[in-house]
């Protein structure tokens, strides 16, 4: 007797019909929203794509980790979304600032209020002839802040990132741990709903690293702070709810973590690795998918009932059987595409 699976697998036009019922902008609820979003800049005469088509969505309250390798693209969407540098094309939204269209004095009021920036270098974030609790309140009084809400919020901030007793200190004065903790509640003091991170432990040892990310942990706790950390160190992932990797210009994976708690009551952390399918159909099929199956050049698709399988295009003599056909709807593309 001959099975009729077709009948379960969903159609072309099933699936037209599916995204036609999709109503609303892409990522119109997040708080971060990236739509093919694209940096081209100049370098020594030469073009160079920084950013090609990349997604993103972050949603307030989130913890997030942009990782990849050098070149990879993500230091230039960390200076697009802190409004440091200009996108070439796409879309690119902030809260309700639209960065692909604002001013320079717009530029200026939303990294004043929107955001606040960590650097690396601990001496681009503090000043260093001012004491932890003056360069808190420096950018307080910029703002206009009166002296005595000045002073209270310095304090909060110093004692919400456990350096309260550097208040008198001057950086010379303090570790580097204890310099970038301090440089986190600078970048707080105006309450910016979006935090910054590049790179924050790139200067740091084992254990200090884990203090400021355990920083950066309880201002995302305890004051509700959106924070995305940029960096190339993969042990940061473990301190952040979600890791999105970069690669080539744009998002290949994301890890995302959750708390799963088993019969006995006890708790314990679970994590799930996510190819990313961008807008444009596109997904980043990992180097050792790749070379253990010898993906090269064109590869097959197949659209099952439930997934989409790949297939090479010369299957190996120790693998003689052909590529399921069970909805009959099958196609060769180039490797390249799903490398992209």
């Amino acid at each position: 007797m001959n099975a009729t699976p077709t009948a379960l697998a969903p159609t072309l036009g099933t699936l037209e019909e599916r995204a036609r019922q999709r109503t609303g902008a892409f990522g119109e609820d997040a708080l971060i929203v990236c739509d093919s979003l694209v940096r081209i800049y100049q370098s020594e005469g030469v073009e160079v794509q920084a950013l090609q088509g990349l997604d993103l969505l972050v949603e307030q309250g989130e913890l997030v980790a942009i990782v990849g390798a050098s070149g990879s693209g993500k230091s230039t969407l960390l200076s697009v979304l802190s409004g440091l540098d200009v996108p070439t094309a796409g879309r690119v939204r902030v809260g309700p600032w639209d960065l692909m269209s604002m001013s320079a004095k717009q530029r200026v009021a939303y990294r004043r209020s929107m955001v606040g920036f960590v650097w690396q270098q601990t001496a681009r974030n503090i000043v260093p002839y001012l004491t932890a609790a003056e360069n808190v309140e420096f950018p307080l009084a910029l703002a206009g802040a009166r002296r005595r809400v000045r002073r209270a919020r310095a304090a909060e901030l110093l004692d919400v990132l456990g350096v309260g007793y550097c208040a008198d200190r001057r950086p010379s004065q303090m570790s580097g741990g204890e310099q970038q903790r301090v440089a986190i509640a600078v970048a707080l003091a105006n309450s910016p709903q979006v935090l910054f991170a590049d790179e924050p432990t790139g200067e740091l040892d084992t254990a200090t690293s884990h203090d400021v990310l355990e920083g950066l942990r309880t201002v995302n706790r305890e004051l509700g702070t959106t924070v995305v950390v940029v960096t190339h160190d993969s042990s940061v992932s473990e301190h952040v709810q979600r890791t999105v990797a970069i690669r080539d210009g744009r998002t290949s994976s994301e890890v995302v973590r959750r708390t799963h708690t088993a019969d006995d009551g006890t708790e314990h952390v679970v994590a799930e690795e996510f190819a990313v399918l961008d807008r444009a159909g596109r997904v980043q099929l990992p180097r050792e998918y790749r070379e253990a199956l010898d993906l090269v050049g064109k590869v097959r698709l197949a659209l099952e009932s439930s997934h989409v399988s790949v297939w090479p295009d010369r299957l190996p003599p120790d693998r003689p059987q052909e590529p399921p056909t069970r909805t009959g709807r099958h196609r060769a593309v180039p490797a390249h595409e799903e490398q992209q």
